[in-house]
Parts: C-alpha cells; structure tokens; sequence
C-alpha cells in the first residue's frame, strides 16, 4: 500500500482514523459527528462542516455499529446505507471536504493484506472469526487508490485515506 505523509486527507476523500494525534489535528472532541448525526444529514448537507476551517466532518461510532451486527447483516449494511451516505457526502462537497471516521482501535480492526492491498474489517465477539471485505463493500477494491496515512516519515500508520469513493 502507498504510504501518504501529505495532509490531503485533512481536506479531501474519505479516511479511517486511529490515531488520535491525527484526530485532534483536524478536530476537537466537541467537533466529532455520531454516526446518526452523519446519516440524517445524508442527502442534505449543512453548509459549513464542523471542523478544521470547514473542510472535514469527522464522525465515530462506525466501529460500534459493525460490532453489533452480524456479519452477513454488516456487510450489506456496509453497501447499502454506509456507502450511499459517504458518496453523497462526496458528491455534496464536490470532492471538496474531507469525511473522517474515527476508529480508535482501526489499527487492531482493519487489516491489510500486503500481498494485494486488500482491507478486511475484524469482527468483534461473537463473530470473532470473521472478516468484513471491506475494500470490495466501500471502494469496490480499488485496491490501488487507499493510502496508508503517516504523520512523519518512518512513522507508524495514523489510518486510511481514499481520494474518491467511486
């Protein structure tokens, strides 16, 4: 996977965050969307966003609605009201702003397979044994396009960045 040490993804795509000195480069806690608050504003979006000089909406609790479905239920979940939701918010900035989850165990829940870049979703208990295709669901597996965000050269991984969800 492309390593990206820019800070594009403060300001445009979408990105899975877990590092919290990222986070709170473009947010405040006080900033931080819930999940319900993201997917009621679906299709209408407010004209200034939260956060980072009106560049970035950063939203938790993706990670806790997938810890509480089953796989089969999350994965169409994933593709049928998540995925809807991050295209709108795509289409509603113009590639313009920056959609942030907030995943602050993502770096013991996403997996990259290194061989192909592919991104799978770790279940939580009870479906501990799954795996979510995560890249397939949400960016159709443009494996080529997400980028392994870092903060500094030879520093560890601070999440995710797509530039377009497609």
């Amino acid at each position: 996977m492309r390593q990206l040490l820019d800070t594009v993804w403060q300001r445009r795509g979408t990105s899975w965050l877990w590092d919290e000195v990222a986070r709170n480069q473009i947010c405040t806690a006080s900033q931080v969307w819930s999940l319900r608050q993201f997917l009621r504003a679906a299709d209408n979006w407010p004209d200034d966003l939260p956060s980072n000089d009106n560049q970035t909406l950063v939203v938790a609790g993706l990670d806790g609605s997938l810890d509480l479905l089953a796989p089969a239920d999350a994965e169409a979940w994933l593709g049928d009201v998540i995925k809807p939701a991050v295209l709108s918010f795509q289409d509603g900035y113009q590639g313009e702003a920056a959609l942030v989850f907030w995943l602050p165990m993502g770096d013991k829940r996403l997996d990259v397979q290194k061989s192909t870049d592919a991104v799978n979703w770790l279940c939580a208990a009870p479906h501990g044994q799954s795996r979510l295709d995560f890249s397939r669901i949400l960016w159709g597996e443009a494996n080529e396009y997400p980028q392994e965000i870092l903060l500094r050269d030879g520093g560890k991984s601070a999440g995710l960045f797509h530039l377009r969800i497609t």
